[in-house]
């Protein structure tokens, strides 16, 4: 399993790039930065930055989306800090959720995800593409096409994942989800011709590692309403029974969400979330649950965990993370190959 870290771009820059050499050094394979231009920093400088200051870790979107920025646009950013990075770079890329609603926009159609992300890796290839009757091409996109991940919750998202993506991201560290997810991704794959076996899994979530439950749950509670946002998108377009219960049931006393407070701890936009659900979404608890947590994970086929490092005490969680759990977890996996 590779380990990765998000930053919410609100962090004042330097302190971004010490975290990211920080995750570095203790093993992490991927920084990633949230897009949502509006509310936080562009991340494209910042990607830029990351890569100047880095050695290995592969760097990337979690997630931008096909609307915010025109595809000539985002595949020639991609490309050029591909060149910059030798390589290093990835999209992670969704249908459009903060960045797009903090607008009044409504997220996007998977039909135009699917061809943006057609379009994009043609460009990043050097190919030529028919862009609006106009024959397109970047002669200098010479470092290879960024791996591209598909992020979503519902049997059509995740199908598209399956179909398309060279990864897929899933918001959640609930094993049970995961795997409900999965069922959706393979059969994605397997109708479009691929082999589900080759595409890579990110469980993305917030930890906190204490034994002080209470505090630890507070730290993190923010996450699942963030996710309430996809789940009230999902129950609108989906049947009850089309979705697990496991999944919508804790949206029911949820009143509102105000994304100006997107992502944010101690925001008003929690006040619905049970502890049950932040235990079930989040990993907390001591190391040693952590690990149990994340073998977990590996066992219905996560192959990366992406901590959302953004819930105060960032160089503590990194520190704690890097002496209990990223090498114990390697070992362990490496015993059991």
């Amino acid at each position: 399993m590779d380990f990765a870290i998000t930053f919410k771009p609100d962090m004042p820059i330097d302190r971004i790039l010490r975290l990211a050499q920080q995750a570095e050094s203790a093993g992490f394979s991927y920084t990633w930065l949230f897009d949502s231009h509006v509310l936080w920093m562009e991340p494209f400088p910042l990607m830029a930055l990351i890569a100047t200051n880095t050695k290995r870790m592969r760097i990337g979107t979690c997630v931008t989306n096909p609307a915010v920025r025109d595809v000539t646009v985002a595949a020639s950013l991609f490309a050029t800090l591909n060149l910059a990075s030798h390589g290093r770079m990835e999209m992670g890329i969704g249908r459009g959720d903060s960045s797009r609603r903090v607008l009044g926009k409504k997220p996007t159609t998977l039909e135009y995800l699917e061809e943006f992300v057609r379009t994009f890796r043609e460009l990043n290839a050097g190919k030529s593409v028919d862009y609006e009757g106009v024959p397109t091409r970047f002669p200098w996109a010479t470092a290879g096409v960024p791996r591209v991940w598909v992020a979503g919750y519902g049997p059509k998202a995740l199908r598209t994942a399956g179909k398309i993506g060279d990864g897929v991201i899933l918001q959640f560290a609930d094993p049970d989800l995961i795997d409900w997810c999965m069922g959706f991704v393979r059969e994605g794959a397997r109708e479009a011709g691929r082999d589900p076996a080759k595409i890579e899994v990110m469980s993305a979530a917030p930890v906190w590692v204490s034994d002080d439950l209470p505090r630890a749950r507070e730290h993190v509670r923010w996450f699942p309403a963030l996710v309430s946002n996809h789940v009230v998108d999902l129950v609108s377009r989906y049947k009850p029974e089309e979705l697990p219960a496991s999944l919508t049931s804790f949206i029911r006393n949820r009143t509102g969400y105000n994304y100006l407070h997107h992502a944010e701890v101690g925001s008003d936009n929690a006040n619905f979330v049970t502890d049950e659900i932040v235990d079930r979404f989040c990993i907390i608890g001591p190391a040693s649950e952590h690990r149990k947590k994340l073998a977990a994970l590996a066992a219905v086929g996560v192959t990366q965990f992406n901590i959302y490092l953004m819930s105060g005490e960032e160089e503590k969680t990194l520190d704690l993370y890097a002496r209990e759990v990223v090498p114990h977890y390697r070992v362990t996996a490496s015993s059991n190959d």
